[in-house]
């Protein structure tokens, strides 16, 4: 009985695995490959491509380009700010929500608008709103008697141009995380929050007590995959800067525009071998981090 009813559920997994095998086991293992080719011409021999030999010293170019560099600061500093400050702000932002349970539907729908639009299209969007003269953000500023900042612009700071990347993808990244925090919330039992307002326990503690620990095998959920969207950041770069990739060229790249660039861009020479290397960076990278928070989550996690 029991090895009929394994057989029947990898009957029912045959064709998720079958699929994952196809668009990601294989182009992965692919990729590791060809980031070791060495003189790799992917359109000779009437499109079966041309190699010299194997070498691991693709590696070693990437690591010594300083544009890889750059877009590790970048792919780092937008990972580590966004991703916590985005839990943060959905989770206070759900637990709002349960608290206006009339209007909670109408607030779900608005938040989850961007979970739904096109990133490009939001991110041009938002770089009008990022405008020096005219933009949304200055006009606020304005109010408070603050000096019109240039974003986005020719001679806008590194700094400047990483926080209207960060603004942008914080408000694009609540909507699938309130969605996520809202449906967990509602499973709470309700019979611990009457204990503790029986037992008169501030909203903050309730939260810090109840709310937080319950939910944290969601957080955890959302911390990792958060990571890991945000350490493949492109295009929410592309929307804001276009293709310069920043107010200076390349200024703000990521580690996946980096890939492409040197994937397809003239100035590259097309060097796949040399984007297969950095994209197998990028996975090491992310199944760090994603095992790093795993771990450290363990002691905190209640299930």
């Amino acid at each position: 009985m029991e090895t009929k009813n394994n057989l029947r559920a990898w009957l029912y997994l045959a064709p998720m695995l079958l699929l994952m095998a196809v668009f990601t086991f294989y182009p992965l293992f692919n990729a590791f490959v060809i980031s070791f080719y060495k003189d790799y011409l992917p359109l000779a021999n009437d499109g079966a491509g041309s190699i010299t030999g194997y070498t691991i010293a693709n590696y070693g170019v990437i690591f010594k380009n300083q544009l890889f560099w750059q877009s590790l600061k970048n792919t780092f500093v937008l990972a580590l700010v966004s991703v916590p400050l985005s839990i943060i702000i959905s989770l206070l932002i759900s637990v709002a929500l349960k608290s206006i349970p009339k209007l909670k539907g109408f607030f779900q729908t608005v938040f989850f608008l961007p979970y739904v639009t096109n990133g490009i299209a939001v991110g041009m969007a938002f770089a009008v709103m990022f405008h020096r003269d005219y933009g949304l953000f200055n006009l606020v500023l304005s109010w408070f008697g603050i000096t019109a900042l240039d974003w986005i612009g020719g001679t806008a700071s590194w700094w400047a141009q990483m926080g209207a990347l960060m603004i942008f993808t914080i408000w694009e990244s609540l909507a699938f995380k309130i969605l996520v925090f809202t449906s967990g919330l509602q499973n709470i039992d309700k019979q611990y929050y009457d204990a503790a307002k029986i037992d008169h326990a501030t909203k903050w503690t309730i939260f810090k007590r109840i709310t937080v620990p319950l939910l944290s095998p969601l957080i955890l959920y959302i911390s990792i995959t958060s990571m890991i969207g945000a350490l493949k950041a492109y295009n929410s770069v592309i929307g804001l800067f276009g293709e310069r990739l920043g107010a200076q060229p390349y200024s703000m790249i990521t580690i996946v525009a980096f890939v492409y660039k040197y994937r397809s861009d003239f100035s590259f020479q097309g060097f796949y071998s040399y984007a297969a290397s950095a994209a197998i960076i990028l996975f090491f990278i992310t199944l760090l981090f994603s095992v790093i928070q795993t771990v450290v989550s363990k002691k905190r996690i209640h299930y």
